[in-house]
Order: structure tokens, then C-alpha cells, then sequence
């Protein structure tokens, strides 16, 4: 058996599979988000302790653990988890979402080393900003820090001893050089900090420490039960559903939309906020181009409605040509390409036809022409995409998924039912780990059924993002 402990924002999920990839069990734990100010969201990492605790305990009193070989860990990216000399933490975590720390990300961004060596812009989320904003506003806590660490590493650390991070995670924090896969000296040193205060690096696959004895006794586990690197959630991800090869993706219709590629090589492109990072795999990079608001702006859409997403989906019949009207999902702001948080949606082109139906299509369609966008800034640095799986609620759409095949010119296999996210793909992780493994072990899911693009309808499709694309700068300045 293989143990998966995927560290989310609203929870904390824990799985284990077989070596056919079955899942045999699952359990999990909420976790709250504190905000104490506007703009902070901060987290206590001993909740984390105590929900994957409760999670693995709940797995023990299920199926027993006597057979477990590894554990793998995913999470959330980018949250400053600071302790002092003694490991102990000094304040709550600040997580992924916090944007506390924009000014102290845009000095950094304005520093030529850092786009330069990590190939990103330095956002607000970034790991290395909240460190700068503790030294400006916290100085006493910021002086005692020892050790920063990611929010899953905090876990590792707790379950092995061991002060670990792994090429995926590290990547979001503003210190990787990310085509050399080790910190950065310098940029370590810009933000005041040295390599003794990081966590030390193994690539995903790779072995990072042993469990506990008296945690295995907890559980019920065996003597020597081995910790995998793990990843990032969208890395962990990319390895459950398979997307471990240049020219395989997968497209994410979640709360936000992730367009995810992997790719042989470090081709980034900060301009065009592409998320270019290291991927949980050795000699493996990624592509992420994100969507702020997917199926949170279709849910937007449907309460204006007074209806829901699925009804109002369930209705459009076949797919059609886009009309008149766009609409731009730019609720919350938008991140790839235009790296814009100030900007906010809209429709354009309304009409007396315009009716609910229209304005459904409508909203859908912008969308996809999002994720085009994200596939447009993709293919710029030279990435391919022959193989795009579809993931997330989004994909119970037939209509979506139809819209999204027509505008992006290719097919979307979707999986069979089952769990591909980022606590199986921590737990296959951990299985390579066990076993001296590779991505071997990161096989595709059975695809239950491919959707083609409406060959007829690309090319109104294709028209209608190019007006879609052009009026971002129409609408910027509102």
C-alpha cells in the first residue's frame, strides 16, 4: 500500500492505493482560513497537524495500514511557514492567497535577477514577498526566523524529523533557479535570507526521510515506511492524471481554470504570466497558464440568474457559433496573460436578442476563449499540446467541454470516474519512491470518451476570441 496526504486550503484529503493504482480507502479533515485583516489569509500549521492525524487515523480504523511502503505529500503552493531555531513556529502560515504582500512583490519583480533566474513574475502569493513583508512590518519575528518552509514540508517535518522540500513546491517561492533545480544564492541573499535558513531539496520521486517510529505505531504502520519528495498540488496532479511527457496537458475546470503542460525543458516567459516551474518529476519542467475565474464565473452567472450552473447549462442544446455578445470572466482579475489584478469582467455587445440562453453561451464561451489565451502564450514559448485531458466539475458539461474542444482546436479525452488529483498523485509519488521508480509509474487514466472539435465551428470560434482577446483593452481602465 501507498499513502497520499494531499494539504489543501479548505481541507486536508489522505487516500491509499494498491500497486494496480486501486483506491482502497480515503479519509479527510476540514481546515478553516483565518482573516484577520483585508487581504491576509493565514492558516495555524497545527491544524494541519491535527487533520492528517484525524485523516491517517481514520484510514488505520478502515482497511489497517500494516502493509504501507511510502507515503507521498502534495499541498498548496507558495505559503511562508516560518520557525525559529528550535523548529517552533513563530506565526500563522501566510498562504497562497494572501495578497498582503503586493508592494514588497513588485520590488522584487522590479529586480531584473529575479525573472531572470526563476523565468516568473514575483507575485503578490509568492513565498519570498511575505518574507520581505514580516522584515518591514514584524521585524522582531523576522529576525528570529531559522527556517522557512511550505506548508506540506511542515507536515514532512513533523511526520520524519527531516527539513525537506522538493523541485515542484520550491518553485513558487521566488528563490528556485529553476533550470539549475537548486536555490539561488543570490536571490536568497536579496531577500536577506542564506541556504541555512531552506529546507534541503530532492526531486518528487526521490526518497526525502522515514516516518517517525512512534507515528508508525500510531497508525499502525511498519518499521521504515519512506517519505517521497511529493509535489505541488497542480504536480502532484499532473502525475495521477498522467501528464509526465512533453506534449501531454490537462485542463482544469475547477473554481479557477489551469491549463497544465509538461514540457523537457525550461522555456519560460514571465510577460505573458505563464507559471513556468520545475515539474515533480527530475528533468521535467511545467507550464501552468491560469484562469482566475472558470466555473466560479459561470456559478457567479447562474445565482444572477436566480437558477444554477447545471440547469442552465442543460439547456442550451448542440453547440452553436458564438454570437454578438462576449463576456470576459475577468471577475477577481485575470492572470494569464495579462498578469492584471485590477482588471474586472464585463459583457460587450448586448442586444434585444440577448436573452438568458445567449448570455449562458456567452459567459461559457468567454471561458474558453480564456483557456485559448493560455494555450496561445503556451505555444509562444514552444510547447505543444498533442494529448489534453479534462478534469474538474466543469467537464459534467457537455456543452462546455464541446466549447472548449471547438476553441482550442483539439480533442479533450475525458477520464473514467475516479479520483486523479493530488493525493493520488503524492501517493504514486511515494510508490516510486518505495520502488526506485519514475514516471513509468505515471500512467493515464481509461478515458471513458473523446470529444472532438466542431470542425465547422472553429473558425467562428477562432473569430470570436480574436475580439475576445482585443477587448481587454477596451475594459482595462474601468
Amino acid at each position: 500500500m501507498h499513502i497520499g496526504l494531499d494539504l489543501g486550503t479548505s481541507g486536508l484529503k489522505a487516500l491509499v492505493i494498491d500497486r494496480q493504482d486501486h483506491v482502497l480507502a480515503e479519509a479527510s479533515a476540514p481546515l478553516s482560513v483565518s482573516r484577520p485583516h483585508d487581504g491576509w489569509s493565514e492558516q495555524a500549521p497545527r491544524d494541519w497537524i491535527a487533520a492528517a492525524d484525524s485523516a491517517l487515523a481514520a484510514l488505520a480504523a478502515e482497511i489497517g495500514l500494516d502493509a504501507v511502503r511510502s507515503i507521498g505529500l502534495s499541498g498548496q503552493m507558495h505559503g511562508a511557514v516560518c520557525l525559529d531555531s528550535a523548529h517552533e513556529v513563530l506565526r500563522p502560515a501566510i498562504l497562497w492567497n494572501d495578497t498582503r504582500a503586493h508592494l514588497e512583490a513588485a520590488a522584487l519583480d522590479a529586480d531584473p535577477r529575479f525573472r531572470a533566474v526563476t523565468g516568473n513574475i514575483v507575485f503578490p502569493g509568492f513565498t519570498a514577498p511575505k518574507l520581505m513583508w514580516m522584515a518591514a512590518h514584524e521585524p522582531d519575528l523576522r529576525r528570529r526566523v531559522a527556517l522557512v518552509l511550505l506548508p506540506k514540508d511542515y507536515l514532512r517535518l513533523w511526520l520524519t524529523g527531516e527539513a525537506v522540500s522538493e523541485m515542484s513546491d520550491a518553485a513558487g517561492t521566488a528563490w528556485l533557479d529553476m533550470g539549475a533545480r537548486d536555490w539561488s544564492d543570490d536571490l536568497l541573499a536579496a531577500c536577506d535570507l542564506g541556504r541555512a535558513q531552506m529546507p534541503r531539496l530532492v526531486e518528487g520521486s526521490e526518497v526525502s526521510g522515514v516516518l517517525r517510529p512512534d507515528l508508525a505505531a500510531r497508525w499502525g504502520l511498519p518499521p521504515g515506511v519512506v517519505v517521497a519528495g511529493g509535489g505541488g498540488d497542480n504536480a502532484a496532479s499532473g502525475v495521477g492524471v498522467g501528464v509526465v511527457a512533453p506534449g501531454t496537458a490537462f485542463a482544469s475546470l475547477g473554481t479557477s481554470g489551469v491549463l497544465f503542460a509538461a514540457s523537457a525543458r525550461f522555456s519560460p516567459d514571465p510577460a505573458s504570466a505563464v507559471h513556468t516551474f520545475c515539474h515533480a518529476l527530475p528533468g521535467l519542467w511545467c507550464q501552468m497558464g491560469v484562469i482566475l475565474a472558470a466555473a466560479d464565473a459561470l456559478n457567479w452567472h447562474a445565482r444572477v440568474m436566480g437558477s444554477d450552473a447545471a440547469t442552465l447549462t442543460g439547456t442550451l442544446g448542440p453547440l452553436r457559433a458564438p454570437g454578438r455578445a462576449l463576456f470576459l470572466p475577468y471577475l477577481g482579475g485575470e492572470r494569464t496573460p495579462w498578469n492584471d489584478a485590477g482588471v474586472r469582467g464585463a459583457f460587450l455587445g448586448l442586444e434585444h436578442a440577448s436573452d438568458a440562453a445567449a448570455l449562458t453561451r456567452a459567459v461559457i464561451e468567454g471561458i474558453c476563449h480564456a483557456f485559448r489565451d493560455s494555450l496561445d502564450a503556451l505555444a509562444a514559448t514552444g510547447t505543444r499540446i498533442d494529448r489534453l485531458i479534462g478534469l474538474g466539475g466543469g467537464t459534467r458539461s457537455d456543452y462546455w467541454v464541446e466549447a472548449l474542444a471547438t476553441a482550442l482546436g483539439l480533442p479533450v479525452e475525458l477520464p473514467v470516474a475516479g479520483d486523479f488529483g493530488g493525493a493520488f498523485g503524492a501517493a504514486r509519488l511515494g510508490r516510486m519512491a518505495a520502488d526506485g521508480a519514475g514516471a513509468e509509474l505515471a500512467t493515464p487514466p481509461q478515458i471513458a470518451r473523446v470529444v472532438e472539435p466542431d470542425a465547422a465551428l472553429v473558425p467562428a470560434f477562432a473569430e470570436a476570441h480574436a475580439r475576445y482577446h482585443a477587448a481587454y483593452g477596451k475594459v482595462r481602465e474601468f
